[in-house]
């Protein structure tokens, strides 16, 4: 076997390795088992997750075979887990790190593996550079040196600290949860009916398929869980991607929450003090991390209570960075990803369900929405993607610099960002972003302003000006 070619490919993008499974395999595997192992602290115990697909359990064993063999003893759970969970287990019992087998909202011919250090916080890049560095054939300890592997139950401990953490009577609340046939199930649904609400469960069914399609709780896969909050007239609608580390909600006026609003109506709330049993240990400076893409009206909330914005690159590894340096009280990001920082420094969209179940039933989403727009005025985003060579991002965007107009659809720009690509401020409010995508070879356009045409003006400006350059 030439290692270094089996070696060259693995990569790990925004949160982990992913590939389909023609290219997923237990060689490469087992290679960043090892690579984890040289990077970690030893003696020390590590967890092993895996989520629901046909694959990830005999991956998951892989993995634990070859930590155990450098020496750690390696906790795996008892059935395929959300991220989030493995996450929390690795911060609440102080072990050396994590890996979970997931490929998130990826499609079913998909696996992937993600690095949990120590925190339970996304890997930072210097990390995983370490590990795609190392990645090597796996080396086995004599037998007396080796560390043990033991079956725990991961879900009631976690499921206890989010009770203790979320105060939340839901008694008269109806939930409905779909889990997407994600490892969300038996989860979200049991902590939701722990905290006494009346759960209807959609996709809570084992499906390694997922039912043929991305278990990804985009609007367009989400329609019997918006008509059925509907008829019922349900305080809310939640569903889960397939690892359950972020969430879409469904309310009864508007359907699938627009994540941007979902999180400035949340983040709202708990500068109030509501849905956590202890606020004061929660609000500390009380600030807001968001990433450069998501909406400003979450900047808007933030201001109205006295509180900072830090924004950040996309993606949560950069969030949860920032989450840490600057003392927030939440963070997130418009693709459905947020988390408490006091909970965990990482997207958790089961703890989130809890949270948004709570506020839900103090007040509901769609009148904290309509009070939210009537106070900052209207908000609408949308985003299109040009394709663009992998290698010709970088020149595009160099090139872009120095192409950037002085207006753009008839506002004048009153100043540029480019913490992650180029982010156009515009005189009427609005904004246009420029990044390229971190998993696709594909350049972003986003656009935000206070209504659906002008959104559509930017985002044709903006196409018009990077199409050319490609």
């Amino acid at each position: 076997m030439d290692h270094d070619a089996e070696a060259d490919a693995i990569a790990f993008g925004t949160d982990g390795w992913r590939a389909t499974l023609a290219e997923f395999t237990s060689e490469r595997l087992r290679m960043v088992g090892q690579a984890v192992a040289d990077v970690l602290d030893r003696p020390g115990t590590v967890v092993v997750g895996y989520d629901a697909r046909d694959s990830s359990p005999d991956f998951a064993e892989d993995l634990a075979g070859v930590l155990a063999g450098n020496g750690f003893d390696v906790l795996v759970p008892e059935r395929d887990v959300p991220t989030p969970v493995v996450a929390w287990t690795v911060r609440n019992r102080g072990l050396s790190g994590a890996l979970m087998v997931t490929a998130s909202h990826n499609p079913p011919e998909y696996n992937g593996v993600k690095f949990l250090p120590p925190e339970g916080a996304p890997a930072p890049p210097k990390t995983t550079e370490r590990i795609e560095a190392g990645l090597a054939p796996p080396e086995t300890l004599p037998e007396s040196e080796r560390g043990e592997i033991s079956a725990v139950d991961l879900v009631e401990p976690y499921v206890e600290h989010a009770l203790a953490t979320v105060e939340a009577d839901l008694s008269g609340a109806t939930v409905v949860y779909d889990a997407m046939h994600g490892s969300g199930r038996g989860v979200t649904d049991r902590l939701l009916e722990r905290a006494d609400a009346d759960v209807e469960r959609l996709r809570c069914e084992t499906d390694p398929t997922f039912g043929g399609e991305s278990p990804e709780p985009a609007p367009e896969r989400l329609e019997a869980l918006v008509e059925r909050v509907a008829a019922t007239d349900a305080t809310l609608g939640v569903a889960n991607d397939g690892d359950a580390d972020r969430i879409t909600v469904v309310t009864p006026g508007r359907g699938a929450l627009d994540p941007n609003l979902f999180f400035a109506a949340t983040y709202d709330a708990l500068l109030a003090g509501e849905a956590l049993s202890d606020p004061a240990a929660y609000h500390r400076s009380g600030d807001v991390v968001r990433t450069v893409s998501t909406s400003s009206i979450v900047d808007r909330v933030a201001e109205a209570h006295g509180q900072g914005v830090h924004e950040t690159p996309v993606g949560f590894k950069h969030v949860a960075a920032a989450m840490a340096e600057g003392d927030a009280l939440m963070g997130g990001e418009e693709s459905g990803g947020f988390g408490l920082t006091t909970h965990l420094r990482n997207k958790d969209g089961v703890l989130l369900a809890l949270v948004a179940a709570a506020v839900a039933a103090e007040r509901p989403y769609d009148e904290r929405v309509a009070a939210l727009l009537d106070e900052h005025g209207e908000i609408h985003q949308d985003r299109v993607s040009i394709d663009c060579p992998e290698e010709r991002k970088a020149p595009v965007l160099d090139e872009l610099d120095d192409a950037l107009p002085d207006a753009m659809a008839g506002s004048s720009v009153e100043r540029v960002s480019t913490v992650d690509g180029f982010k156009v401020f515009l005189e009427d409010s609005s904004w246009t972003l420029v990044r390229p995508s971190g998993t696709e070879p594909k350049l972003r356009v986003y656009a935000e302003a206070r209504s659906a045409e002008r959104v559509g003006e930017l985002l044709d400006a903006g196409r018009n000006l990077v199409e050319p350059l490609v």
